[in-house]
């Protein structure tokens, strides 16, 4: 069975950023661990990746916070996890959840059997809408999420977001 983490969003901005929190910087060594349990191969990450027009998106409308813009230094990755995933595949989404990552885990999925965990941020917007999209796109695959290595943008949004992902049986760990 082919073991994958996927990396979500683990950015500059969520971080220490214009949308960081001091629970986001906690979870760093975390990540940071969990990604070095796995082979590189085996790993995939997320960058939230917006355009410089973000704030008259219909997101932006509903979150006007500038953040994850498109090469500037809060769209990067934080430096611990950057050094770790040089060569892994990284994959930019405009919106919470990618159904590119979804799609290239699918493929992998129809080949050989797969589980698939999740860490990163934040866990009640983009690591749940993830989380969600993989288990609709692969309904019998395991999928799980490392408490440990994720941050919402409250400790309660946090914890809501994992009773609805155990809720839409993921496994949280």
């Amino acid at each position: 069975m082919r073991k994958i983490l996927v990396v979500v969003d683990m950015q500059e901005d969520f971080t220490e950023g214009s949308l960081g929190s001091k629970e986001a910087m906690k979870i760093i060594p975390n990540v940071v661990e969990k990604i070095k349990s796995y082979n590189l191969e085996d790993v995939f990450a997320t960058r939230d990746t917006h355009e410089h027009n973000y704030l008259s998106t219909l997101e932006g409308k509903h979150l006007p916070v500038s953040h994850c813009i498109y090469q500037t230094d809060g769209w990067q990755l934080v430096p611990e996890v950057k050094m770790l995933l040089k060569g892994a595949e990284i994959v930019d989404k405009p919106t919470f959840g990618s159904v590119t990552l979804a799609e290239m885990l699918k493929m992998i999925s129809e080949v050989e059997p797969i589980e698939v965990e999740l860490c990163g941020l934040c866990t009640d917007i983009c690591v749940v809408s993830n989380a969600l999209l993989l288990k609709a796109f692969m309904p019998g695959v395991e999928i799980s999420v490392d408490a440990s290595c994720c941050a919402g943008t409250t400790p309660q949004k946090h914890q809501a977001a994992l009773e609805t992902m155990q809720s839409c049986q993921i496994n949280i760990i």
